[in-house]
Protein backbone atom coordinates (compact mmCIF):
# COMPACT_ATOMS: atom_id res chain seq x y z
CA UNK A 1 0.00 0.00 0.00
CA UNK A 2 1.14 3.65 -1.31
CA UNK A 3 2.16 5.62 1.96
CA UNK A 4 -0.01 8.45 2.63
CA UNK A 5 2.99 11.28 2.38
CA UNK A 6 3.88 9.45 -0.77
CA UNK A 7 0.28 9.55 -2.37
CA UNK A 8 -0.76 11.54 -5.74
CA UNK A 9 -3.17 13.84 -5.56
CA UNK A 10 -5.94 14.14 -7.83
CA UNK A 11 -7.90 17.09 -7.72
CA UNK A 12 -11.50 16.46 -9.78
CA UNK A 13 -13.13 19.72 -10.99
CA UNK A 14 -16.45 19.16 -11.65
CA UNK A 15 -17.90 22.33 -13.54
CA UNK A 16 -21.19 23.57 -11.85
CA UNK A 17 -21.43 21.05 -8.75
CA UNK A 18 -23.30 22.36 -6.25
CA UNK A 19 -24.36 21.19 -2.79
CA UNK A 20 -28.32 20.93 -2.60
CA UNK A 21 -28.53 19.10 -5.71
CA UNK A 22 -25.60 16.53 -4.48
CA UNK A 23 -27.41 15.87 -1.64
CA UNK A 24 -30.55 14.82 -3.47
CA UNK A 25 -28.76 13.15 -5.66
CA UNK A 26 -26.80 11.14 -2.87
CA UNK A 27 -29.99 10.52 -0.78
CA UNK A 28 -32.15 9.07 -4.05
CA UNK A 29 -28.99 6.49 -4.46
CA UNK A 30 -28.15 8.26 -7.71
CA UNK A 31 -24.17 9.21 -6.47
CA UNK A 32 -22.61 5.80 -5.44
CA UNK A 33 -19.19 7.00 -6.68
CA UNK A 34 -19.33 10.55 -4.65
CA UNK A 35 -21.15 9.35 -1.60
CA UNK A 36 -18.44 6.60 -1.27
CA UNK A 37 -15.50 9.37 -1.40
CA UNK A 38 -18.09 11.83 1.38
CA UNK A 39 -18.61 9.03 3.52
CA UNK A 40 -14.50 7.69 3.59
CA UNK A 41 -13.81 11.51 3.80
CA UNK A 42 -14.41 15.09 4.48
CA UNK A 43 -17.39 17.04 3.31
CA UNK A 44 -17.24 20.96 3.11
CA UNK A 45 -20.82 22.22 1.55
CA UNK A 46 -19.82 25.88 1.16
CA UNK A 47 -16.00 26.67 -0.14
CA UNK A 48 -16.18 29.97 -1.89
CA UNK A 49 -15.52 30.41 -5.18
CA UNK A 50 -13.76 33.90 -6.81
CA UNK A 51 -15.61 37.25 -8.40
CA UNK A 52 -16.49 36.97 -10.70
CA UNK A 53 -18.08 33.25 -10.66
CA UNK A 54 -16.93 32.52 -14.14
CA UNK A 55 -14.92 29.47 -14.80
CA UNK A 56 -11.57 30.99 -15.96
CA UNK A 57 -11.36 33.22 -13.25
CA UNK A 58 -12.39 30.50 -11.01
CA UNK A 59 -9.58 27.98 -12.61
CA UNK A 60 -6.98 30.54 -12.53
CA UNK A 61 -7.27 31.42 -8.59
CA UNK A 62 -7.32 27.24 -7.76
CA UNK A 63 -3.93 27.22 -9.91
CA UNK A 64 -2.30 30.58 -8.55
CA UNK A 65 -3.76 31.04 -4.98
CA UNK A 66 -4.86 34.34 -5.61
CA UNK A 67 -8.01 36.10 -6.89
CA UNK A 68 -7.75 38.18 -9.79
CA UNK A 69 -6.30 41.52 -8.44
CA UNK A 70 -3.30 39.74 -8.33
CA UNK A 71 -3.47 36.69 -11.49
CA UNK A 72 -5.45 39.68 -13.88
CA UNK A 73 -7.44 37.72 -15.41
CA UNK A 74 -10.69 39.46 -14.88
CA UNK A 75 -13.52 36.81 -16.34
CA UNK A 76 -14.46 35.64 -19.21
CA UNK A 77 -15.22 38.97 -20.82
CA UNK A 78 -13.33 41.83 -20.32
CA UNK A 79 -11.97 44.98 -21.89
CA UNK A 80 -8.43 45.40 -22.48
CA UNK A 81 -7.39 48.72 -22.70
CA UNK A 82 -3.51 48.71 -23.47
CA UNK A 83 -4.92 46.62 -26.98
CA UNK A 84 -7.87 49.15 -26.99
CA UNK A 85 -10.15 45.72 -27.57
CA UNK A 86 -12.96 43.41 -25.41
CA UNK A 87 -11.37 40.13 -24.69
CA UNK A 88 -13.51 36.97 -25.20
CA UNK A 89 -12.48 33.33 -24.41
CA UNK A 90 -15.82 31.92 -25.24
CA UNK A 91 -19.11 32.78 -23.85
CA UNK A 92 -21.33 32.53 -27.09
CA UNK A 93 -19.81 31.62 -30.85
CA UNK A 94 -21.91 34.71 -32.12
CA UNK A 95 -20.04 36.81 -30.21
CA UNK A 96 -16.28 35.29 -31.05
CA UNK A 97 -18.14 35.31 -34.50
CA UNK A 98 -18.41 39.58 -34.81
CA UNK A 99 -14.88 40.09 -32.59
CA UNK A 100 -13.31 38.15 -34.88
CA UNK A 101 -12.43 34.64 -35.09
CA UNK A 102 -8.76 34.49 -35.40
CA UNK A 103 -8.26 37.00 -32.66
CA UNK A 104 -10.70 35.20 -30.49
CA UNK A 105 -8.89 31.64 -31.02
CA UNK A 106 -5.58 33.42 -30.26
CA UNK A 107 -7.29 34.54 -27.02
CA UNK A 108 -8.11 31.52 -26.00
CA UNK A 109 -5.52 29.34 -27.23
CA UNK A 110 -2.49 31.41 -26.13
CA UNK A 111 -2.73 34.54 -24.80
CA UNK A 112 -5.29 33.39 -22.28
CA UNK A 113 -2.20 31.01 -20.64
CA UNK A 114 0.14 32.73 -22.24
CA UNK A 115 0.58 36.45 -21.82
CA UNK A 116 -3.28 37.50 -19.92
CA UNK A 117 -2.37 35.53 -16.42
CA UNK A 118 0.24 37.75 -14.62
CA UNK A 119 3.57 36.88 -14.34
CA UNK A 120 3.97 37.89 -11.19
CA UNK A 121 2.11 34.96 -9.60
CA UNK A 122 3.02 31.34 -10.10
CA UNK A 123 1.21 28.46 -10.89
CA UNK A 124 1.10 25.32 -8.76
CA UNK A 125 2.19 23.44 -12.04
CA UNK A 126 5.28 25.93 -11.92
CA UNK A 127 5.72 25.56 -8.41
CA UNK A 128 5.64 21.91 -8.53
CA UNK A 129 8.12 21.39 -11.08
CA UNK A 130 10.42 23.81 -9.40
CA UNK A 131 10.34 21.11 -6.25
CA UNK A 132 11.32 18.52 -8.97
CA UNK A 133 7.69 16.76 -8.76
CA UNK A 134 5.67 16.10 -11.62
CA UNK A 135 2.42 17.72 -12.25
CA UNK A 136 -0.83 16.75 -14.73
CA UNK A 137 -3.00 19.00 -16.98
CA UNK A 138 -6.27 17.15 -18.25
CA UNK A 139 -9.09 19.00 -19.88
CA UNK A 140 -8.38 22.00 -17.56
CA UNK A 141 -8.88 25.79 -18.86
CA UNK A 142 -6.22 27.20 -17.95
CA UNK A 143 -3.15 25.34 -17.39
CA UNK A 144 0.09 27.13 -17.63
CA UNK A 145 3.19 25.52 -16.72
CA UNK A 146 6.92 24.97 -18.07
CA UNK A 147 6.95 22.36 -20.64
CA UNK A 148 6.28 23.59 -24.59
CA UNK A 149 3.42 21.51 -25.97
CA UNK A 150 1.82 21.95 -30.07
CA UNK A 151 -1.49 22.02 -30.71
CA UNK A 152 -2.74 19.43 -33.20
CA UNK A 153 -5.14 22.22 -34.68
CA UNK A 154 -8.02 20.80 -36.85
CA UNK A 155 -7.92 22.00 -40.82
CA UNK A 156 -10.50 23.39 -40.75
CA UNK A 157 -9.00 26.49 -37.74
CA UNK A 158 -5.70 26.64 -39.76
CA UNK A 159 -7.81 26.88 -43.20
CA UNK A 160 -10.04 29.46 -42.10
CA UNK A 161 -8.02 31.28 -39.50
CA UNK A 162 -4.53 33.66 -39.51
CA UNK A 163 -3.89 31.41 -36.39
CA UNK A 164 0.11 30.55 -36.35
CA UNK A 165 0.09 26.71 -35.69
CA UNK A 166 4.16 25.97 -35.11
CA UNK A 167 4.05 27.80 -31.99
CA UNK A 168 4.08 26.35 -28.32
CA UNK A 169 1.62 26.83 -25.61
CA UNK A 170 3.48 26.35 -22.05
CA UNK A 171 1.52 23.74 -19.52
CA UNK A 172 2.72 20.89 -17.20
CA UNK A 173 5.01 17.95 -18.98
CA UNK A 174 1.35 16.30 -18.86
CA UNK A 175 -1.09 17.68 -20.43
CA UNK A 176 -4.56 17.26 -22.32
CA UNK A 177 -6.20 19.49 -24.26
CA UNK A 178 -9.54 18.18 -25.70
CA UNK A 179 -8.34 16.93 -29.32
CA UNK A 180 -5.92 19.46 -29.45
CA UNK A 181 -3.07 17.70 -27.01
CA UNK A 182 -3.93 14.01 -25.96
CA UNK A 183 -1.87 11.54 -24.03
CA UNK A 184 -3.43 8.44 -24.82
CA UNK A 185 -3.22 8.18 -28.36
CA UNK A 186 -7.04 7.32 -28.42
CA UNK A 187 -9.18 9.27 -31.30
CA UNK A 188 -12.60 8.47 -29.58
CA UNK A 189 -14.36 11.26 -28.07
CA UNK A 190 -13.17 13.83 -29.95
CA UNK A 191 -15.03 14.78 -33.29
CA UNK A 192 -16.52 18.35 -33.96
CA UNK A 193 -20.04 17.15 -32.37
CA UNK A 194 -18.58 16.00 -29.63
CA UNK A 195 -16.74 19.44 -28.63
CA UNK A 196 -13.47 18.17 -29.95
CA UNK A 197 -12.51 16.36 -26.80
CA UNK A 198 -13.92 18.66 -23.98
CA UNK A 199 -16.52 16.39 -22.45
CA UNK A 200 -16.76 13.62 -19.91
CA UNK A 201 -15.87 10.70 -21.31
CA UNK A 202 -12.72 12.12 -23.28
CA UNK A 203 -11.41 13.63 -19.78
CA UNK A 204 -11.99 10.07 -17.85
CA UNK A 205 -10.15 7.83 -20.49
CA UNK A 206 -7.32 10.34 -20.42
CA UNK A 207 -6.79 10.09 -16.70
CA UNK A 208 -7.76 6.32 -16.79
CA UNK A 209 -4.90 5.59 -18.91
CA UNK A 210 -2.50 7.61 -16.81
CA UNK A 211 -4.13 5.47 -13.44
CA UNK A 212 -3.32 2.05 -15.93
CA UNK A 213 -0.05 2.78 -17.05
CA UNK A 214 0.87 3.69 -13.56
CA UNK A 215 1.90 7.34 -14.88
CA UNK A 216 -0.13 9.28 -11.95
CA UNK A 217 2.13 12.39 -11.25
CA UNK A 218 2.71 14.41 -7.91
CA UNK A 219 -0.62 16.27 -8.59
CA UNK A 220 -3.12 15.80 -11.79
CA UNK A 221 -6.07 18.50 -12.33
CA UNK A 222 -8.53 17.09 -13.95
CA UNK A 223 -11.93 19.12 -15.62
CA UNK A 224 -15.30 18.16 -16.12
CA UNK A 225 -17.44 20.33 -17.76
CA UNK A 226 -20.67 19.01 -18.73
CA UNK A 227 -22.62 19.16 -15.88
CA UNK A 228 -22.35 23.15 -16.29
CA UNK A 229 -24.37 23.05 -19.51
CA UNK A 230 -26.89 20.97 -18.22
CA UNK A 231 -28.06 22.94 -14.85
CA UNK A 232 -27.84 25.98 -16.98
CA UNK A 233 -30.31 24.49 -19.19
CA UNK A 234 -32.63 22.72 -16.40
CA UNK A 235 -31.83 24.49 -13.65
CA UNK A 236 -29.70 24.61 -9.95
CA UNK A 237 -31.18 21.39 -9.09
CA UNK A 238 -30.60 19.41 -12.31
CA UNK A 239 -29.88 15.78 -10.34
CA UNK A 240 -29.63 13.64 -13.73
CA UNK A 241 -25.99 16.17 -14.37
CA UNK A 242 -25.09 14.87 -11.13
CA UNK A 243 -26.28 11.08 -11.57
CA UNK A 244 -24.13 11.16 -15.29
CA UNK A 245 -20.62 12.71 -14.27
CA UNK A 246 -21.06 10.25 -11.19
CA UNK A 247 -21.22 7.68 -13.88
CA UNK A 248 -17.75 8.97 -15.31
CA UNK A 249 -16.20 8.95 -11.61
CA UNK A 250 -17.26 4.95 -10.75
CA UNK A 251 -15.38 4.32 -14.07
CA UNK A 252 -12.37 6.19 -12.79
CA UNK A 253 -12.78 3.94 -9.40
CA UNK A 254 -13.36 0.91 -10.83
CA UNK A 255 -9.89 1.25 -12.66
CA UNK A 256 -8.51 -0.16 -9.17
CA UNK A 257 -9.17 -3.63 -7.93
CA UNK A 258 -11.67 -1.86 -5.68
CA UNK A 259 -12.81 1.44 -4.51
CA UNK A 260 -11.24 1.47 -1.03
CA UNK A 261 -8.00 0.59 -2.99
CA UNK A 262 -8.39 4.18 -5.27
CA UNK A 263 -8.82 5.89 -1.93
CA UNK A 264 -5.62 4.01 -0.16
CA UNK A 265 -3.65 4.84 -3.28
CA UNK A 266 -4.52 8.43 -3.91
CA UNK A 267 -5.89 11.63 -2.03
CA UNK A 268 -8.65 12.86 -4.17
CA UNK A 269 -10.15 16.15 -3.86
CA UNK A 270 -13.32 16.80 -5.43
CA UNK A 271 -14.87 20.31 -6.05
CA UNK A 272 -16.82 22.49 -8.02
CA UNK A 273 -15.80 25.39 -9.41
CA UNK A 274 -18.81 27.96 -9.37
CA UNK A 275 -22.43 27.74 -8.42
CA UNK A 276 -25.07 28.54 -10.59
CA UNK A 277 -28.43 31.16 -9.11
CA UNK A 278 -32.32 30.05 -11.11
CA UNK A 279 -33.02 32.55 -13.61
CA UNK A 280 -36.64 33.40 -14.18
CA UNK A 281 -38.80 31.58 -16.67
CA UNK A 282 -40.59 34.96 -18.17
CA UNK A 283 -37.73 36.00 -20.86
CA UNK A 284 -38.89 39.65 -20.14
CA UNK A 285 -38.75 39.24 -16.71
CA UNK A 286 -35.15 37.38 -16.36
CA UNK A 287 -33.08 39.33 -19.07
CA UNK A 288 -31.36 42.80 -18.20
CA UNK A 289 -30.20 44.32 -21.14
CA UNK A 290 -27.80 46.55 -20.59
CA UNK A 291 -28.18 48.07 -24.25
CA UNK A 292 -31.22 49.67 -23.33
CA UNK A 293 -30.65 50.29 -19.87
CA UNK A 294 -27.52 52.09 -21.68
CA UNK A 295 -29.36 53.28 -24.53
CA UNK A 296 -28.73 57.15 -24.09
CA UNK A 297 -24.72 56.23 -24.56
CA UNK A 298 -22.96 55.20 -28.00
CA UNK A 299 -21.47 51.20 -26.87
CA UNK A 300 -19.22 49.78 -28.71
CA UNK A 301 -20.55 47.32 -31.54
CA UNK A 302 -18.73 44.09 -30.87
CA UNK A 303 -17.77 43.86 -35.37
CA UNK A 304 -16.96 47.06 -35.55
CA UNK A 305 -14.66 47.67 -32.46
CA UNK A 306 -13.74 51.02 -30.72
CA UNK A 307 -14.75 53.65 -32.55
CA UNK A 308 -14.46 57.65 -31.78
CA UNK A 309 -17.93 58.02 -31.15
CA UNK A 310 -18.03 55.57 -28.65
CA UNK A 311 -18.85 56.17 -25.04
CA UNK A 312 -19.23 52.78 -22.96
CA UNK A 313 -18.24 49.24 -23.65
CA UNK A 314 -19.80 46.45 -22.13
CA UNK A 315 -18.04 43.29 -20.66
CA UNK A 316 -21.07 41.38 -19.79
CA UNK A 317 -20.46 37.94 -17.99
CA UNK A 318 -23.81 36.67 -17.26
CA UNK A 319 -24.95 37.40 -14.25
CA UNK A 320 -22.44 39.73 -13.71
CA UNK A 321 -20.69 42.77 -16.22
CA UNK A 322 -18.32 45.09 -16.38
CA UNK A 323 -19.19 48.60 -17.80
CA UNK A 324 -16.86 50.92 -18.97
CA UNK A 325 -16.79 54.55 -19.96
CA UNK A 326 -14.38 55.33 -22.46
CA UNK A 327 -13.96 58.99 -21.21
CA UNK A 328 -14.86 59.60 -17.97
CA UNK A 329 -14.22 63.59 -18.87
CA UNK A 330 -17.06 63.47 -21.22
CA UNK A 331 -19.20 60.21 -19.46
CA UNK A 332 -18.43 60.36 -15.65
CA UNK A 333 -18.64 56.99 -13.24
CA UNK A 334 -21.05 59.10 -11.55
CA UNK A 335 -22.98 59.51 -14.09
CA UNK A 336 -22.75 55.66 -15.04
CA UNK A 337 -23.77 54.29 -11.44
CA UNK A 338 -26.71 56.79 -11.53
CA UNK A 339 -28.33 55.32 -14.72
CA UNK A 340 -27.95 51.74 -14.05
CA UNK A 341 -29.46 52.31 -10.40
CA UNK A 342 -32.20 52.89 -12.60
CA UNK A 343 -32.62 49.21 -12.75
CA UNK A 344 -33.98 47.56 -9.60
CA UNK A 345 -33.17 43.79 -10.74
CA UNK A 346 -29.31 44.87 -10.14
CA UNK A 347 -28.18 43.47 -7.01
CA UNK A 348 -24.88 45.37 -6.67
CA UNK A 349 -23.39 48.16 -7.83
CA UNK A 350 -19.62 49.35 -7.07
CA UNK A 351 -16.85 51.35 -8.31
CA UNK A 352 -13.75 52.86 -7.03
CA UNK A 353 -13.39 56.09 -5.67
CA UNK A 354 -9.51 56.86 -4.09
CA UNK A 355 -8.27 54.36 -1.72
CA UNK A 356 -12.32 53.27 -1.37
CA UNK A 357 -14.77 51.63 -2.88
CA UNK A 358 -18.27 52.54 -3.32
CA UNK A 359 -21.01 50.59 -3.03
CA UNK A 360 -25.14 50.85 -4.46
CA UNK A 361 -27.77 48.46 -5.40
CA UNK A 362 -30.71 49.10 -8.22
CA UNK A 363 -33.51 50.94 -7.13
CA UNK A 364 -32.58 51.26 -3.21
CA UNK A 365 -31.74 53.66 -0.87
CA UNK A 366 -28.37 53.69 1.08
CA UNK A 367 -24.64 53.87 0.25
CA UNK A 368 -21.74 51.68 1.50
CA UNK A 369 -18.04 52.64 1.12
CA UNK A 370 -15.32 50.62 2.14
CA UNK A 371 -11.17 50.47 1.87
CA UNK A 372 -8.91 47.89 2.98
CA UNK A 373 -7.02 48.42 6.53
CA UNK A 374 -8.99 49.11 9.44
CA UNK A 375 -10.45 48.12 12.66
CA UNK A 376 -13.00 45.73 11.56
CA UNK A 377 -12.01 42.13 10.69
CA UNK A 378 -13.72 39.34 8.88
CA UNK A 379 -13.34 35.28 9.03
CA UNK A 380 -10.66 35.52 6.81
CA UNK A 381 -8.61 37.88 9.20
CA UNK A 382 -8.60 40.65 6.57
CA UNK A 383 -8.69 43.91 7.85
CA UNK A 384 -11.78 46.91 6.43
CA UNK A 385 -12.85 50.16 7.39
CA UNK A 386 -16.50 50.34 6.53
CA UNK A 387 -18.99 53.43 6.75
CA UNK A 388 -22.54 53.26 5.18
CA UNK A 389 -25.60 50.96 5.18
CA UNK A 390 -24.02 47.31 5.46
CA UNK A 391 -27.46 45.94 4.15
CA UNK A 392 -26.35 46.40 0.85
CA UNK A 393 -23.91 43.55 1.01
CA UNK A 394 -26.20 41.68 3.68
CA UNK A 395 -23.26 42.18 6.27
CA UNK A 396 -23.18 42.30 10.10
CA UNK A 397 -20.95 43.88 12.82
CA UNK A 398 -20.33 42.03 16.18
CA UNK A 399 -17.98 44.20 17.97
CA UNK A 400 -14.68 44.79 15.80
CA UNK A 401 -16.08 41.13 13.74
CA UNK A 402 -17.53 41.79 10.32
CA UNK A 403 -19.88 38.55 9.15
CA UNK A 404 -20.89 37.79 5.95
CA UNK A 405 -24.22 36.59 4.45
CA UNK A 406 -25.69 36.58 0.92
CA UNK A 407 -22.85 37.88 -0.27
CA UNK A 408 -19.66 35.35 1.04
CA UNK A 409 -16.04 37.25 1.11
CA UNK A 410 -17.78 40.00 -0.76
CA UNK A 411 -15.09 42.69 0.39
CA UNK A 412 -12.20 40.88 -0.70
CA UNK A 413 -13.93 39.67 -4.04
CA UNK A 414 -15.79 43.09 -4.95
CA UNK A 415 -11.26 44.36 -4.31
CA UNK A 416 -10.27 41.91 -6.27
CA UNK A 417 -12.84 42.72 -9.74
CA UNK A 418 -12.02 46.20 -9.52
CA UNK A 419 -8.20 46.05 -8.97
CA UNK A 420 -7.75 43.26 -11.54
CA UNK A 421 -7.03 45.12 -14.82
CA UNK A 422 -6.80 48.86 -16.02
CA UNK A 423 -9.73 51.09 -17.34
CA UNK A 424 -12.51 53.43 -15.91
CA UNK A 425 -15.19 51.22 -15.30
CA UNK A 426 -18.42 49.93 -12.75
CA UNK A 427 -18.91 46.39 -11.73
CA UNK A 428 -22.93 45.45 -11.53
CA UNK A 429 -23.97 41.95 -10.37
CA UNK A 430 -27.65 41.00 -10.74
CA UNK A 431 -30.05 39.57 -7.99
CA UNK A 432 -30.96 35.96 -8.68
CA UNK A 433 -33.50 35.21 -11.05
CA UNK A 434 -31.88 37.55 -13.59
CA UNK A 435 -28.68 37.69 -15.75
CA UNK A 436 -27.46 40.50 -18.29
CA UNK A 437 -27.37 40.57 -21.52
CA UNK A 438 -25.34 42.57 -24.54
CA UNK A 439 -25.37 42.25 -28.40
CA UNK A 440 -24.64 38.29 -28.66
CA UNK A 441 -24.40 37.11 -24.66
CA UNK A 442 -26.03 33.89 -24.76
CA UNK A 443 -29.57 33.38 -22.32
CA UNK A 444 -30.57 30.79 -19.90
CA UNK A 445 -34.17 31.93 -19.25
CA UNK A 446 -35.98 29.19 -16.89
CA UNK A 447 -32.85 27.17 -16.46
CA UNK A 448 -29.61 28.60 -13.97
CA UNK A 449 -26.74 31.22 -14.47
CA UNK A 450 -23.63 32.14 -12.83
CA UNK A 451 -20.93 35.65 -12.48
CA UNK A 452 -22.73 37.17 -10.12
CA UNK A 453 -21.12 37.62 -5.88
CA UNK A 454 -24.21 36.05 -4.52
CA UNK A 455 -24.30 32.93 -2.54
CA UNK A 456 -26.09 30.76 -5.23
CA UNK A 457 -23.52 31.70 -7.91
CA UNK A 458 -20.23 31.36 -5.28
CA UNK A 459 -20.40 28.77 -2.89
CA UNK A 460 -19.38 25.19 -4.13
CA UNK A 461 -18.37 21.35 -2.37
CA UNK A 462 -15.84 19.90 -1.47
CA UNK A 463 -14.95 16.43 -0.89
CA UNK A 464 -11.62 15.50 0.75
CA UNK A 465 -10.81 11.46 0.37
CA UNK A 466 -7.22 10.18 1.63
CA UNK A 467 -5.92 12.75 4.05
CA UNK A 468 -7.41 14.40 7.00
CA UNK A 469 -5.91 17.59 6.48
CA UNK A 470 -8.07 20.36 5.03
CA UNK A 471 -7.24 24.45 4.09
CA UNK A 472 -6.68 27.03 5.94
CA UNK A 473 -10.05 28.70 5.19
CA UNK A 474 -12.43 27.59 2.94
CA UNK A 475 -12.01 29.24 -0.09
CA UNK A 476 -10.98 28.58 -3.51
CA UNK A 477 -7.62 30.88 -3.20
CA UNK A 478 -6.59 28.62 -0.34
CA UNK A 479 -6.32 25.18 -2.28
CA UNK A 480 -3.12 25.70 -3.94
CA UNK A 481 -0.96 26.50 -0.83
CA UNK A 482 -3.10 23.54 0.89
CA UNK A 483 -1.91 21.17 -2.00
CA UNK A 484 1.56 22.04 -2.06
CA UNK A 485 1.41 21.45 1.92
CA UNK A 486 0.46 17.87 1.28
CA UNK A 487 3.16 17.57 -1.12
CA UNK A 488 5.90 18.97 1.48
CA UNK A 489 4.92 16.04 3.71
CA UNK A 490 7.06 14.22 1.73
Amino acid sequence: MVSSKSKPIIMLVIDTLMDPPLQEAIKGDRAPALKFLIEKGKYFPDVVSPFPTMSVNVDTTILTGTYCNEHCLPGLVWFNKKENRLVNYGSHIRELWKLGISQSLEDILFNMNGSHISRDVKTIHEEIEEKGKKSASINALIYRGNSPHYYKLPKLITWFTTLKKDRPTFAPATFTYGSLKNISGSTRFQRLWQRFGFNNSFTTQELTHLIKTDQLPAFTIVYFPELDQRVHKHGRMDILGIEKVDHYLQKLLNAYDTWEEAIHQNIWLTIGDNGQAWIDSNRKKALIDLRQLLGEYDIMKLKKGIQPQNQIVLAVNERMSYIYTLDKQKLSIEELVQTVQNEERIDVIAWKEGSYIEVRAGKQEGELRFRKGGPLIDAYNQSWKLEGDLNLLDLNKRNNEIHYGDYPDALERLYSSLYSHEGDFIVVSAKPGYEFIGEGSPTHVGGASHGGLHKQDSLIPLVVTGTNSQPAYLRMKEIKEWVLSLLDED
